[in-house]
């Protein structure tokens, strides 16, 4: 959970940031590593772990439906599952703190099997909408009691008994609700189909995969149908996580708006449904270098160069939302030291994430004399040849609204403070330190 103390942070201009980024692993893989290996039979060895707050409260929970969960060093965790529709009813509230990912994939995960939980989390997460995910789970048989129309938060859900293969079209963008279908199709009887129009993240389908799910992926003119064959018998496996290109994100910003700037970012993955934001950086004229391409685990990752870079605006098309979805706030940094405006259409998944990032992007933006508008759901950010900064930003208890803002502060005219730092441990608790590494000047701590 969330201190209730908020601890404000200042970064200031910094000197050319320099050195070796060491990122942590990524946490979307982490999550669901943790979620699968839950659900299988046997072992599953995971090496690399994110071990941030998010991911510990994910731990927690899936230990009340029974599971066994092991911290046996630094990032390695052993996960001793109970088979696919074993998991047992818990006997306390299920808190998953400020995870949106941990506790959407677990209703999913729990919908097919007859056992029920309670939902809880910080205030953040209380107030964030379940219903698009809870809504389309009722195909499969669950039931739920949640407070009003969004089925907000404390979340009572009762799963299936006897669950049927569905064939389903996901309404939104979002990886969150294909993900859960898909694990809820894991325990239902038959063959079903998870149909979408836009390519989210595919690590639910990758990693169902290698535990040994009977799964495959079929193109679409408009994109793509995932068939899952329940249920399932998943297997233990090992899992090395890969270092997260969200987290990356802020390093490689920052890099590129210090002047002087030069850092290295080794074995950043880079699936390409997620490197939406080196993609629309090196449009803008980033000097971004990669090598040392491989792949891990099913997924590519590869070493990257950064070196402070004249950016230009540009215009990012909504096509691109789905591999940058979180990465938008500190794109958003970027684009006001770029020359001219940036232009960042089909936003609106932002406004259902930990905070509405658009409007807290707006807020953030303008309190550091930097001009942007929204229009719709579209975003205009118009590029400065020097940032006012001296601002103090909202963060609404958003880890990546706050850590975008302390990008922005670190080449800014003034320092820019953001005034809770405290929840960045729920996805970076090594944030500071790395930073700080790197030559990044901060005034506080958040502890």
């Amino acid at each position: 959970m969330h201190p209730d103390t908020p601890h404000p942070l200042t970064a200031r201009k910094s000197p050319p940031l320099q050195g070796i980024a060491q990122v942590p692993g990524d946490k979307s893989i982490s999550q669901r590593a943790l979620i699968l290996g839950a659900l299988a039979r046997g072992e599953t060895r995971i090496s690399g772990l994110l071990e941030s707050g998010d991911v510990h409260s994910t731990a927690a929970a899936l230990r009340g439906f029974g599971a066994e969960l092991v911290r046996q060093a630094p990032g390695r965790w052993l996960v001793t599952g109970t088979g696919v529709g074993n998991w047992k009813s818990p006997v306390a509230p299920l808190d998953f703190g400020n995870s949106g990912t941990g506790s959407r994939l677990v209703m999913g995960a729990m919908a097919t099997t007859p056992v029920t939980a309670v939902f809880t989390g910080d205030a953040s997460l209380r107030s964030r909408p379940m219903a698009r995910v809870v809504e389309p789970l009722l195909a499969f048989g669950l039931r739920y009691e949640g407070q009003g129309p969004k089925a907000l938060m404390p979340l009572t859900l009762h799963g299936s008994k006897d669950a049927g293969a569905q064939t389903l079209a996901v309404a939104t963008a979002s990886a969150q609700v294909k993900s859960a279908l898909l694990l809820a199709a894991l325990n239902a009887k038959g063959t079903s189909v998870i149909s979408q129009s836009s390519l989210t993240r595919d690590h639910t389908e990758k990693m169902l995969g290698a535990f040994g799910a009977r799964i495959s992926v079929r193109q679409l003119d408009d994109g793509e149908a995932i068939t899952l064959e329940g249920p399932a018998n998943l297997a233990g496996c090992a899992v090395e996580v890969p270092r997260d290109p969200s987290s990356a994100a802020f390093a490689i910003v920052s890099a590129l708006i210090v002047p002087g700037s030069e850092i290295t970012l080794p074995g950043i993955l880079l699936n390409p449904r997620r490197i939406g934001l080196i993609e629309t950086l090196l449009e803008m004229g980033a000097e971004i270098q990669i090598s040392n391409k491989r792949v891990s685990g099913g997924e590519e990752i590869g070493d990257l160069l950064v070196r402070h870079s004249t950016l230009n605006g540009v215009t990012v098309p909504a096509g691109r939302a789905p591999s940058l979805i979180d990465e938008y706030p500190v794109l958003a940094v970027a684009a006001a030291f770029a020359h001219g405006q940036t232009v960042m259409l089909g936003l609106e998944e932002l406004r259902v994430k930990e905070s509405d990032r658009l409007n807290a992007i707006i807020a953030g933006l303008k309190a550091n004399g930097v001009e942007a508008s929204v229009h719709g759901d579209d975003l205009t950010v118009h590029g400065m040849d020097k940032v006012p900064g001296g601002g103090t930003v909202t963060t609404h208890m958003d880890h990546r609204i706050a850590m975008s803002f302390l990008t922005m502060g670190l080449a800014s005219q003034r320092p820019v403070t953001v005034d809770d730092a405290g929840m960045i441990a729920t996805s970076f608790p090594e944030y500071q330190e790395l930073m700080r590494g790197l030559g990044a000047q901060f005034d506080g701590a958040a502890n």
